[in-house]
């Protein structure tokens, strides 16, 4: 049994709709167009810790290798500004975190709205597979997604649509349908404009369409499982979990929203929003990290664990000088990680303010 695109695609078109993605494409599994420039950004250490990119990047070059039928893929986008998997309920009002956090956390809600569109085709089409993806698993996103036409890549590495801006997550469903689609790629808006690289406050972006990781305050904040380096500590301002400048700044998604975005690097709040912010930084920092983990659990804010929100909470707490959590700044004194950076945080906030 067969499928003719038209179906497929008035099939798509529906389910776009009920379950609310922006916009999609198809493309073939063949190389990524750019696996040479991905190697070579591994091969710089411009990753930082994130070996688990290095250990699967032979999959992402030939996904055959993990999924011996896949022939093509769906690629799907879903908007997150406004979020659209809210918690009910979350322990944090004001600690700065990056707007795809604002939520439960998409690897799972996403996944399972794929899951749904596979299921639907299998019935379909029985003796085909599909296998819905999110980037948890080893798949170079960018790369499929422009070669689908859902968007090009910004000088910020990220994907920009020019009506859907680059607020949205990617998702893929993996088939052994052979499709024949050449999607037209979306032309590269982004011009002579270097704002995303110029707002950075780490300088992270070295350069249009290069990240070093290691300097992002996204990696700096959610994936490392370090204390950040004693440079690049002040730099990363207020920001608690994840960093969203690169992108707020884009005149692209400031069209989109209409200047809703925050390009604040330290962000400005009321004496009840601060007093709020402190309340919620001094029930992380006195908190067990069971306890924190507990709290957040189904939330993207658990992809840090205790430490890395601990972590954050001291940078933040010295950035802001927010001198009422010197003791539980004083706490984690003799934390076997987290000593020395929070005597970092207890100088700072003994520091006379000008």
């Amino acid at each position: 049994m067969s499928i003719k695109l038209n179906d497929l695609q008035n099939y798509l078109d529906e389910k776009s709709k009920v379950l609310k993605f922006s916009h999609y494409g198809i493309s073939s599994l063949s190389r990524p167009l750019s696996f040479e420039l991905y190697e070579n950004w591994l091969s710089e250490g411009l990753h930082g810790n994130m070996e688990y990119l290095v250990t699967h990047a032979p999959i992402k070059e030939k996904p055959q290798m993990k999924w011996p039928k896949a022939r093509s893929a769906l690629v799907f986008a879903v908007p997150y500004y406004p979020h659209p998997a809210p918690a009910a309920s979350s322990p944090l009002k004001e600690a700065r975190v990056s707007l795809y956090t604002q939520g439960y956390d998409y690897h799972h809600w996403f996944k399972s709205m794929l899951q749904t569109i596979c299921d639907e085709l299998k019935a379909l089409l029985p003796e085909e597979e599909f296998i819905p993806l999110t980037d948890s698993s080893p798949v170079l996103e960018r790369d499929l997604a422009y070669r689908a036409g859902i968007g090009w890549i910004g000088k910020n590495t990220c994907l920009i649509h020019p009506q859907n801006s680059s607020l949205f997550f990617i998702g893929e469903i993996y088939s052994s349908i052979s499709l024949s689609l050449e999607a037209k790629p979306i032309h590269d808006f982004c011009g002579t404009c270097t704002r995303c690289i110029d707002i950075c406050p780490t300088g992270a972006l070295t350069e249009a369409r290069k990240l070093d990781a290691r300097k992002c305050i996204s990696y700096l904040t959610i994936e490392s499982r370090e204390v950040p380096p004693l440079e690049l500590r002040e730099k990363i301002g207020d920001w608690f979990f994840g960093c969203d400048l690169c992108q707020t700044i884009c005149p692209w998604n400031q069209k989109a929203f209409k200047n809703q975005l925050s390009i604040e690097k330290v962000e400005t709040k009321t004496l009840a929003q601060e007093k709020l912010l402190e309340e919620e930084l001094r029930w992380i920092l006195s908190s067990s990290g069971k306890q924190i983990e507990r709290s957040f659990q189904g939330m993207a804010l658990s992809r840090a664990g205790g430490f890395g929100l601990k972590r954050n909470a001291l940078v933040v707490t010295a950035n802001r000088r927010l001198s009422s959590l010197k003791n539980e700044v004083e706490g984690l004194l003799n934390h076997p990680k987290l000593g020395e950076l929070a005597e970092w945080a207890l100088a700072k906030l003994c520091e006379p303010t000008l």
